[in-house]
């Protein structure tokens, strides 16, 4: 029974483990994902939070893309249509359950002074999340604003094992300056726990698994299980 570890479990041992488990109650790997997913969705104050950011900007965010109505409705309101050039056409089954934000503009992003001047880039991911202006240096007194999404996890996070989970798909540089005279934790950092407190983003599959369901219990266990995969 080969599995994503690499592990095998020989049949007598699955054997014995399953006499073990004839006398344990209902747990919640023994029910359906589909069912205990229903059952908890129903529970008061049961809350998912998603943000994604594109960086770098997108068409539909140009002057052109705004006139072809790439992401924003030409209409607001509940009667909205989506025009024969929006990309958001594929999510028309889903209509009744999205709101379209449009029409907003991000002023903590621009530049308040003339060294700021060119750093758009760098400050349109710090302030995405946080709507702070980040304080323009390369060195360790960063300062910003804390993030939507850690917000949403200090009020939801303690019903679920992990309060939040940042992930990447890029390569990014945690430390030390950018661009324009701006730290790198605010173009590769979307999370912050605190106006003083980056959150790094995860990039490796292997580390957010891990992180979801454990590396192993035993040191030896995660040491046999990086020989294993090598």
């Amino acid at each position: 029974m080969p599995f994503i570890t690499g592990k095998h479990l020989s049949r007598r041992t699955f054997i014995r483990g399953m006499g073990a488990s004839v006398a344990l109650p209902s747990l919640d790997a023994m029910i359906p994902a589909g069912r205990l997913w229903q059952d908890r969705t129903r529970e008061p104050g049961f809350t998912r939070l998603v943000c994604i950011e594109e960086s770098m900007g997108a068409a539909g965010s140009s002057d052109w893309g705004d006139s072809q109505h790439l992401f924003a409705p030409a209409l607001v309101g509940r009667d909205f249509e989506f025009g024969t050039n929006s990309q958001l056409a594929p999510l028309e089954e889903f209509r009744e359950y999205m709101t379209i934000v449009s029409n907003t503009d991000c002023r903590s992003a621009e530049a308040y002074r003339a060294e700021e001047i060119g750093g758009d880039h760098d400050r349109s991911t710090a302030v995405f999340l946080t709507q702070a202006h980040p304080k323009q240096t390369q060195g360790s007194d960063i300062k910003l604003g804390t993030s939507l999404d850690q917000l949403h996890a200090q009020r939801f996070g303690r019903d679920t094992p992990l309060p939040s989970l940042e992930l990447c798909i890029e390569g990014i540089d945690r430390g030390g300056g950018c661009a324009y005279n701006y730290h790198c934790a605010y173009t590769t950092s979307l999370a912050w726990a605190s106006p003083e407190q980056p959150l790094p983003a995860i990039r490796e599959p292997r580390v957010v698994f891990e992180r979801l369901f454990g590396a192993g219990d035993t040191p030896q266990d995660r040491a046999a299980r990086r020989q294993t995969d090598r």
